[in-house]
């Protein structure tokens, strides 16, 4: 049965025996040992009941285990909605509510509280912790054999990622194969991603950067991952020398750099740092720059499009841009007012057309349509301008604009 995104990043690691996770203590997870834990996980989905469609929410901590219940959903065409652990027991309830989740799991810390929220909604509440114990590893460690995969196809939804909601009610982004296979293709090719890649993932795993835009390309090509539960410098730089990459959020940089011993001749072995998730300032690509001779290579994604553009590999980045857009993506600025196509350097509204731009917010056909234009392309918030060159800039969301004086100041401005 063809499941496209299942047979391109996981399917084909089955018998795969080389590294995929190493854990701080230097446990190696191989990519059979992985798979074969995952396929238990899909043994113990079908257990419950849960069917092609049905949504799940994971509230645990980053672990291997976390991580192989995203393969498992991905198996039997099962939505995933991976949620902070940060969150609130509001602001779980509202996401089981809004999603109508038939399964959540969580750190069995949690589970009293979530237990009320289950059966407030009829959904049932199982526990993972990050070590692997709990009711769901044990239901699923006492099923044999590899279960079958769902027959999916390019445009059936992965999984549905909540915003922040900074600005009111948050919304489902509704994520598709099409979406994560397509990126994870166009990011491997652009970044040089191989099988002899080792990747530093410090990254949290509830959100697009470090679940699918990490993760992801690291699958597709069978790369290994240094597998942290979060970012602690000190451990980042004792197992540098034995990685080629990084992928990081700015303050991971501004941290390193803190520290003495993040020298030239630590990172002698590393091809390839990436920023994202927010604006690296110019000050930290001089620093980062002088210290270690590299040029970290700064891109521009979103929840609801995944990966749009990036500065390139080999040459050609520049500092305070994001880059140019990855194959198959278009990027436009337009006048946030009329729509209007604007120049070169021209500051406006940026918006996005590509196969990664997401399907739309789960329950709300009508933000949908109001960001999502019929010609295909996202209205993503953001400001920016294209220089001559092709290089997209980014100066700011439209909701943070001040305007004093009748000029208009953004947010990178006064930084």
């Amino acid at each position: 049965m063809a499941n496209p995104l299942y047979e391109n990043l996981f399917l084909s690691h089955r018998k795969n025996e080389n590294p995929f996770l190493i854990l701080s203590d230097a446990k190696i997870w191989t990519y059979n040992q992985f798979l074969l834990l995952s396929s238990k996980f899909s043994n113990a989905l079908i257990d419950i009941g849960l069917n092609e469609g049905d949504r799940i929410a994971i509230q645990i901590e980053k672990s291997p285990h976390a991580l192989a219940i995203y393969a498992a959903c991905v198996q039997l065409g099962i939505v995933f909605l991976p949620l902070n652990p940060a969150y609130t027991m509001t602001e779980v309830e509202f996401f089981v509510s809004d999603s109508s989740s038939k399964l959540i799991i969580c750190d069995t810390k949690n589970k009293a509280q979530l237990n009320l929220i289950g059966k407030k909604f009829g959904a049932r509440v199982m526990t993972l912790n990050s070590d692997g114990s709990g009711t769901f590893s044990d239901l699923a460690l006492s099923l044999n054999g590899f279960s079958e995969i769902c027959s999916r196809t390019a445009n059936d939804l992965v999984a549905i990622l909540y915003t922040s909601g900074t600005t009111g009610r948050s919304k489902g982004a509704m994520i598709s194969q099409k979406n994560l296979l397509s990126n994870a293709k166009s990011l491997s090719e652009f970044w040089s991603f191989s099988s002899r890649d080792v990747l530093l993932h410090a990254l949290p795993i509830f959100h697009t950067h470090g679940l699918f835009v990490a993760t992801n390309t690291c699958l597709l090509v069978g790369a290994t991952m240094r597998f942290y539960p979060s970012f602690h410098a000190e451990t980042l730089i004792r197992d540098m020398p034995k990685a080629t990459t990084m992928m990081g959020v700015p303050t991971y940089y501004t941290r390193l750099l803190e520290n003495k011993t993040f020298t030239r001749e630590l990172v002698r072995n590393i091809r390839l740092f990436i920023s994202g998730s927010a604006p690296l300032l110019a000050e930290t690509h001089k620093k980062f720059e002088k210290r270690t001779g590299h040029k970290i290579l700064e891109r521009y994604g979103m929840t609801e499009t995944n990966m749009i553009t990036s500065n390139p590999y080999h040459k050609g980045r520049k500092s305070g841009s994001v880059g140019v857009p990855l194959p198959g993506v278009e990027v436009k600025i337009t006048d946030p007012e009329t729509g209007e196509l604007l120049k070169p350097h021209v500051m406006g509204m940026i918006e996005v057309r590509g196969d990664n731009v997401f399907q739309g917010y789960w329950n709300l056909p009508e933000k949908t349509a109001s960001e999502l234009r019929v010609d295909g392309f996202f209205i993503t918030g953001d400001l920016g301008f294209i220089d001559s060159e092709g290089y997209l800039h980014i100066v700011g969301r439209q909701k943070d604009l001040i305007i004093s004086g009748g000029y208009n100041i953004y947010p990178k401005e006064i930084e």
